[in-house]
């Protein structure tokens, strides 16, 4: 397993914790950014401000575990960003868009923690229309096993299907385990990789450190062990928490409209 460790990078009032693209992985399958940002205590005045710019050729999906933005684009969507729900925009032929703390929880202030990831688009439908797709908590698919919960983002995982539109065949999970719970990992798709959000988790028996993320070998099924729970904020975290994102290959046949993102990152 090949471990990567995460870069700082500013994004408009806070930092987050960059894992792709990297050297030597730019991407796992269409995952080309993965952002974790937070857990984040802003005071009353203070929040995110992620002003509005433009993207072209992919997919930006942003999942929350506490806290929540407001999104707005260029088709006139207005869009509350909560936790456990995805939202999916597909840029296609272009889109700009913004993403920024709502008023009453500037005044307030509030607590932000979450992940962005960006998929690229297959080829073909790099110039698709620009869409936006929110999918609440209560849509997507839930998956329990002993000690583990598992909700499908996007995708299909363990016989389920989320109601996220995608282009290409993938997966992505969100998992919070009890310390000493186990779940097998199935070889569905070709590249596969696991971040462990908060907490100490083990593939296959190997270490994978808090706020990293490990790139799985392929074609076969791994053990995903929690073995020391995370720390959120003040909060001591009853589970360890996991984003496992997986696809087929597809990277041959995806480009991004001249965009390097290793030269962007």
């Amino acid at each position: 397993m090949l471990i990567l460790k995460p870069h700082a990078r500013d994004l408009g009032g806070f930092s987050v914790q960059r894992l792709l693209p990297s050297l030597p992985t730019r991407m796992i399958g269409p995952f080309i950014f993965f952002d974790h940002f937070g857990p984040i205590a802003f005071a009353p005045g203070g929040g995110a401000d992620v002003r509005p710019h433009p993207h072209i050729g992919l997919a930006t999906v942003t999942y929350l575990f506490e806290g929540d933005m407001i999104h707005r684009d260029s088709l006139g969507t207005v869009q509350r960003i909560e936790p456990g729900a995805v939202n999916w925009m597909t840029a296609g032929s272009g889109i700009v868009h913004s993403e920024r703390t709502a008023p009453q929880a500037r005044a307030s202030g509030h607590r932000l923690h979450g992940i962005q990831t960006w998929v690229a688009l297959p080829k073909e439908q790099e110039r698709v229309d620009p869409s936006f797709s929110h999918q609440p908590k209560a849509a997507l698919p839930e998956l329990e096993f002993p000690g583990v919960m598992m909700r499908l983002l996007a995708g299909t995982a363990f016989g389920q299907r989320a109601p996220t539109p995608v282009f290409s065949p993938m997966h992505y999970l969100a998992l919070e385990m009890q310390p000493g719970a186990a779940v097998d990992l199935p070889p569905e798709h070709e590249e596969r990789g696991v971040y462990a959000i908060a907490g100490e988790i083990r593939i296959e028996g190997e270490s994978l450190p808090e706020q990293h993320l490990g790139v799985l070998p392929s074609g076969d099924t791994l053990r995903i062990e929690a073995v020391v729970t995370g720390v959120l904020g003040d909060m001591i975290q009853a589970q360890v928490s996991a984003s496992v994102a997986g696809a087929k290959v597809l990277s041959a046949e995806i480009t991004l409209s001249g965009v390097d993102p290793a030269k962007s990152a």
